[in-house]
């Protein structure tokens, strides 16, 4: 993606944070056409301790899984090599928190985009773990009454999807909040402190930055 070094975040424990807080992603790989297909999914990370990438931190992996009627599925196996977005708080800035007339609107947000290269998981016993990696993220209480349903029922379920394991292979972080303009932090942190969910955390990201936002 476009990154201006003034939001090119260095960081990788913000990217990771971003992906936590904000699972639901965009999995994009080419089809059968050469066109982009997207399909939006939530997808569960992982470092893994054992392994290490060429900057000698942990690997990491994200699973995720779709029906089995997607293509999606097909075009990973033939073409692994995918592109994972994640989308965090985002929100409008308006040109008022500026001192002076001569600005214009823009937009803030925080993101993550993985290159990854990917890996089907097709065995019932290996998508089973799979499924359970979503529900410990999402609803664990689920995991009790996900085992209750009986084998078969379980699965004639699993039967209908197709997971896979993507192996993230490079990974951006773009954090663009006005960090480059500072005559703007301490009003864009109030306006944002007083806004919507995403504004609000918007303004925790101001803080987080370290800027000066009093």
């Amino acid at each position: 993606m476009y990154q201006p070094p003034q939001f090119n975040s260095k960081d990788r424990a913000q990217a990771l944070e971003i992906i936590r807080a904000h699972p639901f992603a965009s999995l994009i790989t080419v089809d059968d056409a050469g066109l982009p297909f997207v399909t939006h999914l939530p997808l569960h990370l992982e470092e893994r301790t054992e392994e290490q990438g060429t900057d000698d931190e942990p690997r990491l992996v994200l699973f995720g899984h779709c029906a089995k009627p997607n293509a999606h599925w097909k075009y990973l196996k033939e073409r692994p090599q995918a592109v994972v977005t994640f989308l965090g708080p985002n929100a409008y800035l308006s040109p008022q928190i500026y001192p002076d007339l001569a600005r214009v609107p823009s937009w803030n947000y925080v993101a993550v985009h993985c290159t990854v290269k990917a890996t089907l998981i097709e065995e019932p016993e290996a998508k089973d773990r799979l499924l359970k990696k979503l529900i410990g993220d999402h609803e664990p209480a689920y995991k009790q009454q996900w085992m209750d349903l009986g084998t078969e029922f379980q699965h004639k379920m699993l039967a209908g999807i197709v997971g896979f394991e993507l192996q993230v292979v490079d990974l951006q972080c773009k954090i663009k909040i006005n960090q480059h303009r500072p005559e703007s932090h301490a009003a864009l942190h109030d306006m944002y402190a007083a806004g919507n969910d995403d504004e609000r955390a918007l303004a925790e990201w101001m803080v987080k930055l370290g800027l000066k936002v009093y």
